[in-house]
C-alpha cells in the first residue's frame, strides 16, 4: 500500500513493497545523517524538518539511533513550530535513563521560568507524556507552585494540574505535600471550568491518600455542582454538551464527595441532597435531544449521582428514589444501561433504606436472567438475586437459579452454585428444602459443586436430628439413579453411612438393598471416594450385623486386598481385620456416629468470597441488612460441647455469619480419601454465644484485655451521632479516618449479645502496639458484663483484624460503654475513642398482642411514671415504609390493625435483662401537616421509658 505522506518534497516517502519501504527508508535516514554531520550549518526549518521525518520513520516501526542531540537543540528555539516538533520527539524517543535528560530538563526548566504560556504548556505536556522519576525529582516542587500562582494564565493551569497528576500516579512519594496544598482546593471556584475540571482530577487522587488534607474540598464541591445541575444548558454554552451541562466536570465532582462521609455541615448536607434531588428529576425529564450523545451524558450524571448516594447510605428518600429510577433501566434497550442499573442495585439492595425497594423488582430481574443475550448481563441478574435474597423470597430466588443453572453459561456456573448453596443454608427454615435443594444442585451440576458443598450438607445433616432420616431416604431414592454424579454418590455414601439404620425399616431401603445400591456405582468412581465407599461399608458392619459376612467377602476379594491403589488397599486390610476380631462393644465404640460439628464461618461463603476478591473492612454480607428478628441474623449458635449439643432452632444462622469461628472441628481421617476431610478453612480461635448460658463470661479462651473503669483522656468522637446511627440497625461503619475503619457487625438475643467489631488499616504502613480497650464507667460495669478478646498488636497495612465481645446486659442501663484505641502509626502515637452502640434496646424482644390485650395493657400503665411522651418537629421525610422498618429495627414488634387511627404506629416488645424483664408499649402518631410525631412510650419503669423515648425520638 502507498501512503502519500509527503515531509519537504513531492515525492511518497514509502514505497508500493516492504522491501521498496525499508530501501527508501534507508535511503532517506542516509541522507538526514549526512545533513546532520555535514560542516554546512543546519538552520532551524531544515533541522525541524528533518527531526520531524525521523520521528515519522520510528512511528513506522523502525529504530531510530540518531538525530536526539538536534531534536533537544530545538527546544531552545524561540518558534513555537520548532520547538513543538523538539517536545515531540523527546515525549517520544527519549527515555529517562537518556544521557541528554539533563539538557532536557534545563530546557524545561527555561521554558517554565519564561511565562510564555505558549512555552509553558509545551514544557508541560513534556513532563506528564515521559512522567519519569527523574522527571518528577526535578520539577514536583515547581510545578504546585505554577499551578496556584495567581498570575498563571489559565490554560497553563490546566496543563500544570494534570502534568501534577500524572507524575503523582507515578512517583506519589516526590510530590510535596505543603501550602500549595490549601490553596489548590480554591481552584474549584475558578471561573474558567476547564480549570476546575482538571483541578478535580489532581484533588480526588490526592484526597483519596490524604483525606483530612484536602477535607475543605467538599463544600467547594458541593457549591460548585449546585451551580451546575441547576443551571440551564444556556448558561455554560463552551462546555454543554447535547444539551447537558459540564457533563464531565459533574461526574468528578461527584466522584471527589465519594471519597468522604456525608457533609457535617446542615447547610452543606442540605444543598448537596437539593443537588442530588434535581439529578434524579432531571432524569425524569423528557430527553432533549435523540442522540446518543445526549442520553450517555445524561446518564454518566445520574449513575455517578447514584454511586453517591449509595455511599453515603444516609438519606432514606434518595435511597429508594434512586433504586425506583435504576428499576426503569432493567427493561431499557440500552444493553450497557441495563447493566449498570443490575450493578447499581447489588449495592443498594445492602442498604437497610433501600432493600425493600430493590425486591420489588424481582420478577424483572429474574425475566432478565432468563430472557438476556449478554452473558455479562445475565451475570450481573444473578449477582442482584442473591444480594436482594433474604427469608421472604428465598425459596423463588433459589429455584430461579437452579432453573437457570441447567442453561447457564459454563464460565458463570461454578459461582451460581456457590451462591445457590448458601442461600439455601442461610436461609433454610424447612431443612428438608435445603437437602432437596442441594441433591438437585448435585444433579443439575455435579461437575461444579466443590467439596465444600457436599462437606457442608454432611455437616448440616449431622447437626440437625430432626432431618437426618430425611436425608438418608431422599438420598437413597436419588442413588438409584442410573445416572448418578460422583459427589452425589460421596454425599450418599456419608449420610447412608452413619444413618442409614433411620429407613432400614423399610423393605424397600432395607440393609442388602442399600449396600448393593452403593456398591454398584463403586467401580464407576475414583480412588477417594472408592476410599469413602470403603468407609461406609465399615460403618454398615456396625449398623447392620446382619450383612457383615457379604460385606466381608467384598473387602477380602482380591480387587481390594490387592489394590494397586495403597490408600484403597490399606483401609480394606485394616477394616476386614477389625470387622473379624473385634467384639460388637469395640465396634460400636470405633464406629459409632460422628459427633456433630461446631458452627463457624461456611467454608462455602469462605470461597465465595474469595472468588469474587479481597474484601473491604465491612464487605456486602457483613453490612447487609437483618431485616428482623426472625431472620438467620438474630441466631442461636450451637454450643461447643459436642456431648451435650441441643439442636438449634430452624432459624439458626446456618452459615455461621452471626457466630464466632472455631478451630477444633471435629477428628478425621487425613487421607485423601476420608469421610469428611478437613471442612473449614483457618479461622481465629473464639467461644460462641449459647444463650443462656454464663459460660461465655468465665472462658479461659476469653482470656481478655480488661474491660476498665476509668475514663478515656481524649475526647469521644461524635458520640450521639454514632450512637443515633446505630439504634435501628446491627451492622456498618461505626468511625473511619484517613488511617483507620472501625466496622460493626452485632447480634443480640434475649440479654445476651455479641458484637464484632472490624478494624482496617486504610494506610500501607503497619500500626505497631495497636490496643483497644473497652471503657465502662462504674455504674455501667454493674448493669453490663462485657468480655473483650485481645487482637493482634500489629496490623499490616491494608489489613483488618477481628476484634469479639461478648455482652451481658444485668439490669437497665442509660449509657452505652467507650472504645479506646491505641497505636502507634509512623512513630506517632495515635490516641482516639468511640462509644459503642451498645444500648438498651437492643436487648429489647418483640412481642405480638391482639388490639384488646394491647389497649388493656396501655391503660395498666398509666400512671405519670410510668409513661413517658415527646412531641417534636420530623428531621427526616415523613414515610410510612421507612418508619415501620425504624420501629421493627428499633425492636418492638410492630402492630398492625390495633390503633383505631391507621396512620398511627404501635409496637410492643420486652426489654430483657438478668435480673428483671420489663414490657414495653409504644405509640407513634405523625402528623403529616405539621411534620410533627408525637411519641409515648410506657413501662413499668420510668428509667427505661424515658430512655426508650430519647432513643427513638431521634430516628425520626
Amino acid at each position: 500500500m502507498v501512503v502519500g505522506f509527503v515531509v519537504g518534497g513531492t515525492e511518497p516517502l514509502i514505497g508500493k513493497s516492504k522491501e521498496a519501504e525499508i530501501k527508501r527508508i534507508n535511503k532517506e535516514l542516509a541522507n538526514i545523517r549526512s545533513k546532520f554531520k555535514g560542516d554546512k550549518a543546519l538552520d532551524g526549518y531544515s533541522k525541524k524538518k528533518y527531526v520531524c521525518k525521523l520521528l515519522f520513520i520510528f512511528l513506522l516501526g523502525h529504530d531510530i539511533d540518531f538525530g536526539h542531540m538536534e531534536a533537544v537543540n530545538l527546544l531552545s528555539s524561540n518558534r513555537y513550530t520548532e520547538k513543538q516538533i523538539g517536545y515531540l520527539f523527546i515525549s517520544v524517543l527519549v527515555n529517562s535513563n537518556s544521557e541528554l535528560i539533563r539538557l532536557i530538563n534545563n530546557a524545561i526548566k527555561n521554558d517554565l521560568a519564561s511565562r510564555n504560556p505558549t512555552f509553558m504548556g509545551l514544557a508541560l505536556h513534556c513532563i506528564a507524556n515521559v512522567g519519569s522519576r527523574e522527571m518528577a525529582e526535578a520539577f514536583a516542587g515547581e510545578i504546585p507552585k505554577i499551578l496556584v500562582a495567581g498570575d498563571t494564565m489559565d490554560s497553563v493551569k490546566q496543563s500544570a494540574a494534570l502534568c501534577l497528576l500524572r507524575l503523582y500516579r507515578t512517583s506519589p512519594d516526590l510530590v510535596p505535600m505543603g501550602d500549595w496544598t490549601s490553596r489548590v482546593v480554591h481552584l474549584l471556584n475558578d471561573q474558567h471550568l476547564g480549570v476546575v475540571t482538571a483541578a478535580t482530577s489532581l484533588i480526588t487522587t490526592l484526597a483519596q491518600k490524604n483525606p483530612e488534607e484536602f477535607k475543605t474540598s467538599v463544600s467547594l464541591a458541593v457549591s460548585r455542582l449546585s451551580r451546575i445541575v441547576t443551571s440551564a444548558s444556556t448558561d455554560l454554552q463552551d462546555y454543554t454538551y447535547y444539551f447537558v451541562p459540564a457533563p464531565w466536570l459533574s461526574v468528578k465532582l461527584l466522584r471527589l464527595l465519594q471519597c468522604y462521609p456525608p457533609p457535617e455541615d446542615p447547610a452543606v448536607r442540605g444543598r448537596l441532597t437539593e443537588c442530588l434531588e434535581t439529578i434524579l428529576n432531571k432524569a425524569q425529564e423528557p430527553p432533549k435531544s435523540k442522540k446518543v450523545q445526549h442520553s450517555n451524558a445524561k446518564n454518566a450524571v445520574l449513575f455517578e449521582a447514584i454511586s453517591l448516594i449509595i455511599h453515603h447510605d444516609s438519606e432514606p428518600n434518595l435511597l429508594v428514589r434512586a433504586c425506583n429510577q435504576l428499576g426503569q433501566f432493567l427493561q431499557h434497550r440500552e444493553t450497557n444501561l441495563r447493566y449498570l442499573a443490575l450493578e447499581s442495585m447489588c449495592t443498594l439492595a445492602s442498604s437497610e433504606f433501600s432493600h425493600e425497594a430493590v425486591k420489588t423488582h424481582i420478577e424483572t430481574v429474574i425475566n432478565a436472567l432468563k430472557t438476556e443475550r449478554d452473558v455479562s448481563v445475565r451475570q450481573r441478574a444473578v449477582d442482584l438475586l442473591y444480594a436482594m435474597c433474604d427469608r421472604s423470597n428465598a425459596q423463588q430466588i433459589v429455584a430461579e437459579m437452579l432453573n437457570y443453572l441447567e442453561t447457564a453459561d459454563y464460565s458463570i456456573r461454578e459461582e451460581i452454585v456457590l451462591k445457590v448453596a448458601i442461600l439455601a443454608e442461610k436461609y433454610a427454615v424447612d431443612y428438608t428444602w435445603y437437602v432437596d435443594t442441594i441433591l438437585n444442585l448435585i444433579r443439575i451440576a455435579g461437575d461444579y459443586v466443590s467439596e465444600e458443598v457436599w462437606y457442608r450438607v454432611i455437616q448440616i445433616v449431622i447437626n440437625r436430628d430432626d432431618v437426618q432420616g430425611y436425608a438418608a431416604k431422599t438420598v437413597f431414592e436419588a442413588l438409584q439413579a442410573p445416572a448418578c454424579h460422583e459427589n452425589l454418590v460421596k454425599v450418599g455414601g456419608y449420610i447412608l453411612g452413619e444413618f442409614g439404620n433411620l429407613i432400614a425399616g423399610d423393605p424397600r431401603s432395607s440393609p442388602l438393598i442399600q449396600f448393593n445400591l452403593l456398591h454398584s456405582k463403586f467401580h464407576l468412581c475414583s480412588v477417594p471416594t472408592r476410599a469413602l465407599l470403603l468407609s461406609t461399608y465399615i460403618k454398615f458392619v456396625n449398623l447392620f450385623p446382619e450383612i457383615k459376612t457379604t460385606i466381608q467377602d467384598v473387602l477380602r476379594s482380591d480387587s481390594q486386598l490387592k489394590n494397586a491403589d495403597v490408600e484403597l488397599q490399606q483401609r480394606a486390610v485394616e477394616y476386614l481385620r477389625l470387622s473379624t476380631i473385634a467384639s460388637t462393644d469395640i465396634l460400636a465404640t470405633v464406629l459409632e456416629e460422628m459427633p456433630p460439628f461446631p458452627e463457624r464461618e461456611s467454608s462455602i461463603l469462605a470461597k465465595l468470597k474469595k472468588k469474587k476478591g479481597p474484601s473491604t473492612v465491612t464487605d456486602l454480607e457483613e453490612i447487609k441488612k437483618e431485616r428482623s428478628s426472625d431472620m438467620n441474623g438474630s441466631a442461636e449458635p450451637t454450643p461447643v460441647n459436642a456431648s451435650n449439643v441441643s439442636t438449634p432452632s430452624p432459624s439458626a444462622d446456618l452459615l455461621g455469619l452471626g457466630a464466632v469461628p472455631l478451630t477444633n472441628s471435629a477428628p478425621a481421617p487425613s487421607s485423601s480419601g476420608s469421610l469428611l476431610v478437613d471442612v473449614f478453612s483457618d479461622s481465629s480461635v473464639a467461644v460462641p454465644l449459647a444463650p443462656g448460658s454464663e459460660d461465655n463470661f468465665a472462658s479461659s479462651d476469653l482470656a481478655s484485655s480488661e474491660v476498665v473503669s476509668e475514663e478515656p483522656a481524649d475526647a469521644v468522637h461524635d458520640a450521639d451521632e454514632l450512637i443515633h446511627k446505630f439504634i435501628c440497625k446491627n451492622n456498618g461503619v461505626l468511625f473511619e479516618n484517613q488511617l483507620l475503619q472501625i466496622g460493626l457487625k452485632s447480634e443480640f438475643r434475649q440479654n445476651l449479645g455479641r458484637m464484632f467489631i472490624f478494624y482496617g488499616n486504610k494506610t500501607s504502613t503497619q500500626f505497631l502496639n495497636f490496643t483497644p480497650t473497652v471503657i465502662c464507667s462504674d455504674e455501667l460495669q454493674s448493669s453490663l458484663n462485657l468480655q473483650t478478646k485481645p487482637v493482634d498488636p500489629i496490623v499490616d497495612g491494608g489489613a483488618q483484624v477481628q476484634q469479639v465481645v461478648n455482652i451481658e446486659c444485668i439490669s437497665d442501663f442509660m449509657d452505652a460503654p467507650i472504645l479506646n484505641i491505641q497505636f502507634r502509626y509512623g512513630g506517632t502515637l495515635q490516641n482516639l475513642s468511640v462509644k459503642l452502640p451498645i444500648t438498651l434496646n437492643k436487648f429489647f424482644q418483640p412481642t405480638e398482642m391482639s388490639s384488646q390485650d394491647f389497649f388493656q395493657r396501655w391503660k395498666q400503665l398509666s400512671s405519670s411514671k410510668q409513661e413517658v411522651q415527646n412531641i417534636f418537629k420530623a428531621k427526616h421525610p415523613m414515610d410510612t415504609e421507612i418508619t415501620k422498618a425504624k420501629i421493627i429495627g428499633f425492636g418492638s414488634a410492630l402492630l398492625e390493625e390495633v390503633d383505631p387511627n391507621p396512620a398511627n404506629f404501635v409496637g410492643a416488645g420486652i426489654i430483657h435483662t438478668k435480673t428483671i424483664q420489663i414490657g414495653c408499649l409504644l405509640r407513634l402518631e405523625p402528623n403529616l401537616q405539621a411534620q410533627m410525631y408525637r411519641l409515648t412510650l410506657r413501662t413499668s419503669k420510668e428509667a427505661v421509658s424515658r430512655r426508650l423515648c430519647e432513643l427513638l425520638s431521634e430516628q425520626f
